[in-house]
């Protein structure tokens, strides 16, 4: 099995599930958003270790065929891509450069070594500015920013190859708002930089990190005027991503991975507060360029498919976050603070 991005936020949580189910998993990952660190938390997370670490993008095509020449890799699980609205926003050539050129990269190489499955990391945020709710698959694609159409582009991409190559089976799977952290608080979000996700943002605000979090546009057409999403715990989208990989028909599809329950950015904060104790300053500023009003996905396609349901609740999303971000207050370069108990 091959995970790329695998070191990153979501990837490394899905390693973990796989490597609990009996997976061998082999990662690609350049670390320009994630650090070297988390494959030794992945192992300690899952009691195993993983196959292999392969370091570099996969727009290299020379990387990618050694890749796959060391090692049996019967799936893959692509996750490796930027992923910051806001930052697209500003860099849409970087964006599209990255996203879908590793992507094609990835499937001219799994077509050369007969490698026909795939699990391909989507977003919500292809539906854009929309009145649904909640989004069903069957939703038009109307994507607001550039790392909307990069997915957007990737799925048609792969919805191509699948028709020229019918042995190719591949899902996209257009997952919400993940949150939260590894119940063990050796993995969680740890973004470079200025975090661009309101999570990890509200997290370095909660350990004195960050001065307040800027909640971004009060005077959306929602009940406080912020905007709503659908947040999901990051370890219900690691287990979306094994029950795919395990159901994967002919062809292409397109699931959501979500609760089907919105969260504003003030509740969110509220519910922090009533977990875990911590007040957070907030000040609400502009809105952002490329944010939309509500996103709440309709989740009963996987539901009836695959008999696959979340089994957190939003207490669990900002308790678990916590966990990590206390054990963590600088993050994974600085390990785990000392009487972690890890």
């Amino acid at each position: 099995m091959l995970v790329t991005g695998g070191a990153g936020f979501i990837g490394s949580h899905t390693c973990v599930e796989l490597l609990a189910h009996g997976h061998a998993v082999v990662v690609v990952d350049d670390f320009s958003n994630s650090s070297p660190a988390v494959i030794d938390r992945i192992d300690k997370a899952a009691g195993r270790p993983i196959t292999a670490l392969h370091e570099g993008d996969l727009r290299d095509s020379s990387l990618l065929r050694s890749v796959f020449e060391a090692h049996p890799i019967d799936a893959v699980i692509h996750f490796a891509a930027k992923k910051a609205v806001g930052e697209s926003v500003e860099l849409p050539l970087e964006y599209y450069d990255v996203n879908v050129s590793a992507t094609t990269s990835l499937l001219r190489t799994m077509l050369a070594h007969g490698v026909r499955e795939l699990v391909f990391s989507s977003s919500c945020s292809i539906y854009g500015q929309t009145s649904t709710v909640p989004l069903g698959e069957a939703e038009p694609a109307a994507p607001t920013n550039p790392y909307a159409r990069s997915k957007w582009f990737c799925e048609n991409i792969i919805a191509d190859a699948c028709r020229r190559y019918p042995e190719l089976n591949a899902v996209a799977l257009r997952y919400f708002n993940p949150v939260g952290a590894h119940s063990s608080g050796l993995l969680g979000e740890d973004p470079r930089g200025v975090p661009n996700n309101v999570m990890p943002y509200m997290m370095q605000v909660a350990i004195g990190r960050r001065p307040e979090l800027q909640v971004f546009g009060g005077d959306y057409e929602t009940p406080d005027g912020t905007c709503v999403r659908d947040y999901i715990h990051v370890m219900d989208v690691a287990d979306g991503h094994r029950v795919a990989l395990s159901q994967l028909e002919p062809g292409f599809s397109v699931f959501n991975l979500g609760t089907g329950v919105g969260t504003s950015v003030l509740g969110l904060v509220a519910a922090f507060r009533e977990a875990c104790g911590v007040e957070i300053p907030a000040r609400v500023v502009s809105r952002r360029p490329g944010d939309v009003a509500m996103l709440i996905a309709d989740p009963a396609r996987a539901a009836s498919a695959w008999g696959w349901r979340t089994t957190r609740d939003l207490h669990a999303m900002v308790r678990d976050a916590w966990e990590f971000q206390r054990l963590n207050p600088y993050g994974y370069e600085a390990g785990l603070v000392v009487g972690s108990g890890q």
